[in-house]
């Protein structure tokens, strides 16, 4: 992930139309759900003194406010999306959505999805996973991979005691939706089960996969103890459905724990064709072993793998590629296809319609 949050000062190098654009999708981004319920947001770190692994967390939420939004997360490179700081939450029970962001990316990269679904109602929280985030590469955390899914349930954990700050959450009502590396974690919790040794045999046969340099470089199988804690039994059982868009590492998932994965499946897919992550591959080959009553496979054309991440500035794809030469690739979507808000619109209907329609153990949607 490239160091976006780092740019603010190579923001002047933009022009004055560039800039005058950029203004405009920010006020999209304020406006856009006008119409909609108020969104608050709240940001802390949990900290664990027995793991020494703390979590910095943000949560957005329906709010009860009538004060002015502000953009959250805005940068020289992303477009934000605006909310209400610290603003009491509304009254009601709300389902509980958590995002669980790509390798080296951050909470901040689905902020278009959070805000979305908090103006429909849920309460979603993200957090940034030590070692493959952004802002925390430390190899020990990162080949610590099942950590991941320990770090959603400690958020679920989080988010549901404290209802004074994020709204009360619905029971039975826990959806996980993950982009990349987020949506193998969003199966693991789901109750998915990972094998080191299947999924170490299947990059022989296909070492061009991003998901095979990634896993070499996190080298999470590294002792007995580890292979064994990858390979064990993560599901959190308060979790009712989940969404995976454009996932890696799913060719290492069990085709028992698949077929028999006890909650509804939504697989999102990038269209655009893709030597490292196709969705042939990955997406539609993990639709294909989950099970046909309770999963949905949809494939975007004209979405990239990065059509997922927040919206690019005017400009930021050069700024980006002056950074660091090949960076701005996560600016790009398909090839004369749609705008990249298009896009996430769709991706947002597709997501709400299936958390309405999601069974829950009591009856009724998420």
């Amino acid at each position: 992930m490239p160091r976006a949050t780092q740019l603010f000062v190579r923001s002047r190098k933009t022009t004055l139309n560039n800039a005058l654009a950029a203004l405009f999708l920010a006020c999209l981004a304020t406006s856009v759900f006008a119409d909609e319920n108020p969104v608050g947001f709240r940001s802390s770190t949990m900290s664990n003194p027995q793991d020494g692994r703390p979590l910095e967390m943000v949560v957005w939420y329906p709010g009860a406010t009538a004060a002015t939004p502000q953009l959250i997360a805005d940068n020289a490179v992303f477009v934000g999306a605006s909310a209400v700081r610290d603003a009491p939450p509304s009254a009601g029970n709300h389902p509980l959505v958590v995002l669980s962001h790509g390798y080296r990316g951050n909470w901040s990269n689905q902020v278009w999805l959070a805000s979305a679904l908090a103006r429909k109602g849920y309460v979603v929280a993200a957090v940034n996973h030590p070692g493959t985030t952004t802002h925390d590469r430390s190899p020990q955390a990162a080949a610590q991979l099942w950590q991941r899914s320990v770090d959603l349930r400690r958020t679920i954990d989080e988010v549901t005691t404290q209802p004074e700050k994020f709204g009360q959450v619905a029971n039975h009502r826990v959806a996980v939706v993950g982009h990349s590396l987020g949506g193998w974690t969003a199966l693991e919790i789901a109750g998915a089960r990972f094998d080191p040794d299947r999924f170490a045999d299947d990059c022989k046969t296909h070492p061009q996969l991003a998901s095979c340099t990634v896993y070499r470089q996190m080298n999470p199988a590294n002792s007995p103890d580890s292979k064994a804690a990858l390979a064990a039994d993560w599901r959190d059982k308060r979790v009712t459905a989940v969404i995976t868009l454009d996932l890696g590492l799913s060719r290492g998932l069990t085709d028992e724990s698949l077929s028999a994965l006890p909650v509804p499946a939504l697989v999102i897919a990038a269209g655009v064709p893709s030597r490292e992550l196709p969705a042939e591959l990955e997406s539609a080959d993990l639709a294909r072993r989950l099970p046909p009553a309770s999963t949905r496979y949809v494939e975007i054309s004209d979405a990239s793998h990065f059509s997922f991440m927040s919206i690019c500035k005017p400009g930021a794809q050069a700024m980006l590629e002056e950074e660091v030469p090949g960076d701005g690739i996560i600016c790009r979507d398909g090839e004369n296809g749609r705008d990249r808000g298009v896009i996430q619109q769709e991706v947002i209907s597709l997501i709400a319609d299936f958390l309405a329609g999601a069974p829950a153990s009591s009856g009724g949607g998420l």
